[in-house]
């Protein structure tokens, strides 16, 4: 078979007779020598005492996840040219790219050498230099007034017998990161908003993001930066990254205003844009992220040469510099994806965010975006700790680590069992992870101790608002060693665990619920789902508001899946945020028109989000106390203005003294949100 490939894109020309490529019409060429590779890895630091397993080492292609260069990348068009040397030079530098360097017309028929900073659109270095630390920061002491990170461990029984010996034994590992101190200083943030202002979003879509926007920018300090990026067919920045300041908050808000919808949707675009305002910052807050909103299908990447032979990934859509193991520190930068009504790509967004470790939401009820954005920045605007990474060992010479369950945080399993290791990362102010880790307890000798020290268990962090790094040491997994069993308090079952392993167990349901919908398969689904919910309603964890709220929520997606056209609409979307949510123990925003399932588990009502917010909201456990603060001040601020707009558009009523300025007559109601 001929492996001749079209000189621009290397696209595969199928067939000996071959002469031009079916999708750019470019003359074939001999094969390219250069293959495409796969993304670094991601290396742990060792655990001490431990040698690690070191990572393979891994090559990369320099356009990111083995995807070839556009054909726009390769021509003169879009070639590197110098950079402005001073950015008030620039006589626009808030839309357009100061180019990197120019260079003679690029072949047709030869690959270019691409930058070193393998920026082919330019260089985004105008970002606003961050805010100088005041005098009460660099005064304050990192940990002597703050509280550190909370680490303890449940096991699964309190006692195993002597002679015994128990495979699979489950212990949990609990952290919980510091609770939030209004008077020390945050860490400040960098934040890209990518939004979409496709020719679908006009009209009220496009007015209520704007709407969200703004409670977004009034939400961040004067040390938080924003660059807003907008894109339909083309991407654009619309603000470089500015200090919200009085004066950057005013400035971006205009531009916010001057959006207007029209074209088709290229989320590759958008996020590349964002991948390059960061890449690019000449200075760094300690808080970086990207905010994803859209409400389509892509319509320009689809089905290209971006996803040929891709086996329906979207890894294409990412930038490499915002994806897991290829930032610096092997850290990626966050996306955290909306999906704006029920016609965009579930699949694609949730992809994004599952990439680069940021949550997915889906917000069928349109009214409330400005809610879910406030959510997000509610965790933003916490972050407590970073770079959280705990290590487990097992003090018992006999005692093996088999199994982590850790969701989609990084876990390892090292020394044949005898150590293992959870890469967690960023925690939010009051957020908690909990982590199953299975162990093989042995039996013992009548002479040995009375106890079992299954794990030990010690987390290193960084304080996020201080930069020190610091360390603490969990209590030890310790089990009773009795002759028999006989006690009722040593048969007693850990609430702790058995709560874990009920929420893990849901959530790999979701995912078998789902991939049972998409084979077609709509009443294995739904089976699936209410099973889950049986085997709850059967046990001891009824009454337990954290186990009311997954069953509340497998009720629903179970209602949601039970047919095709239900699965599309809103099953597909909501399940996906399900996953994204218990995948990493972090709030993922949905809000649908109206619960389809009943919103009591037991005698336990469905907890809501925060005092009056209307059933159903999904990820509610997960939720911070400032996530729930931010969400009842966007609340309180949407329902003010609901009230306005209504009190405008009512037509004044004619009282009996014929006075037209009497109170409105109260007959109209307010629109449902």
């Amino acid at each position: 078979m001929d492996t001749s490939r079209c000189a621009v894109c290397f696209h595969p020309l199928l067939g000996t007779a071959a002469a031009d490529c079916r999708v750019c019409s470019t003359a074939a060429k001999t094969p390219s020598p250069f293959g495409s590779s796969s993304a670094p890895g991601f290396t742990p630091a060792h655990l001490p005492g431990f040698s690690g397993i070191p990572s393979a080492p891994a090559t990369s292609s320099p356009f990111g996840f083995g995807c070839p260069p556009t054909p726009c990348q390769l021509l003169f068009g879009h070639a590197p040219a110098p950079a402005t040397a001073n950015p008030s030079d620039d006589p626009n530098p808030f839309l357009t790219p100061r180019p990197a360097s120019f260079g003679e017309p690029a072949s047709p028929f030869a690959l270019p050498p691409m930058p070193a900073n393998t920026n082919s659109y330019g260089v985004f270095d105008d970002d606003e230099p961050v805010e100088d630390p005041p005098a009460a920061k660099l005064e304050a002491p990192s940990s002597t007034t703050n509280a550190p990170l909370v680490l303890k461990t449940h096991c699964e029984l309190p006692a195993v017998a002597r002679g015994g010996a128990r495979d699979s034994f489950a212990v949990l590992v609990h952290a919980k990161a510091p609770a939030a101190d209004h008077t020390a200083p945050r860490p400040s943030l960098d934040l890209v908003t990518v939004l979409d202002v496709s020719g679908s979003m006009a009209g009220g879509k496009l007015a209520l993001l704007k709407e969200a926007m703004g409670f977004v920018i009034d939400k961040l300090g004067p040390a938080d930066r924003l660059s807003v990026v907008s894109f339909s067919h083309q991407a654009r920045r619309v603000t470089r990254l500015t200090r919200m300041s009085d004066a950057g908050q005013a400035s971006t808000k205009l531009s916010v205003e001057s959006l207007s919808a029209g074209g088709g949707t290229d989320i590759l675009k958008g996020l590349d844009m964002a991948a390059k305002v960061l890449d690019g910052r000449r200075y760094k807050n300690t808080v970086a992220s990207v905010i994803l909103l859209s409400d389509g299908q892509d319509t320009c990447n689809r089905q290209s040469y971006y996803s040929y032979g891709a086996n329906n990934s979207y890894d294409y859509l990412v930038p490499r510099s915002l994806a897991a193991g290829t930032n610096d520190g092997n850290r990626s930068t966050p996306v955290h994806t909306f999906g704006f009504g029920t016609d965009h790509d579930a699949k694609e967004m949730h992809a994004v965010a599952e990439a680069t470790g940021g949550t997915y939401s889906f917000i069928e009820n349109q009214a409330v975006v400005q809610d879910a954005f406030a959510q997000c920045i509610g965790g933003l605007l916490s972050v407590a700790v970073q770079e959280a990474w705990i290590a487990v060992t097992c003090p018992h010479p006999d005692v093996r680590v088999r199994s982590i369950k850790s969701g989609r945080y990084e876990s390892r399993v090292l020394a044949y069992g005898r150590a293992a290791s959870v890469d967690v990362g960023e925690l939010y102010a009051d957020e908690e992870r909990r982590f199953l880790l299975f162990v093989d307890v042995p039996r013992v000798a009548e002479d040995d101790e009375d106890v079992t020290r299954l794990i030990r268990v010690s987390c290193t962090y960084k304080e996020s608002a201080t930069g020190k790094s610091m360390q603490v040491d969990g209590e030890d997994a310790v089990v009773r060693r009795p002759a028999e069993v006989t006690s009722e308090e040593d048969q007693k079952p850990s609430m702790e665990v058995q709560v874990e392993r009920f929420r893990v167990e849901a959530a790999e349901d979701i995912a078998a619920a789902r991939a049972a919908a998409e084979r077609g398969d709509y009443a294995e689904a739904a089976r699936i789902l209410d099973r889950r919910q049986e085997a709850a309603r059967t046990s001891d964890l009824v009454g337990d508001a954290r186990c009311a709220a997954v069953v509340y929520e497998l009720a629903e997606l179970s209602a949601r899946v039970s047919t095709r056209r239900e699965y599309e609409q809103t099953g597909r979307s909501s399940m996906l945020s399900g996953m994204s949510a218990h995948a990493q123990q972090r709030a993922a925003y949905v809000n649908l028109c109206g619960a389809m399932a009943s919103p009591t588990f037991g005698a336990t009502p469905a907890p809501a989000f925060g005092a009056g917010c209307a059933m159903p909201t999904f990820g509610a456990a997960f939720a911070t106390p400032a996530m729930v603060d931010m969400v009842g001040s966007s609340r309180k601020i949407r329902e003010e203005r609901e009230q306005q707009q209504q009190q405008h558009s009512s037509p004044p009523t004619m009282p009996s003294n014929g006075s037209i300025f009497a109170a409105n007559n109260g007959n109209s109601s307010n629109p449902t949100s």
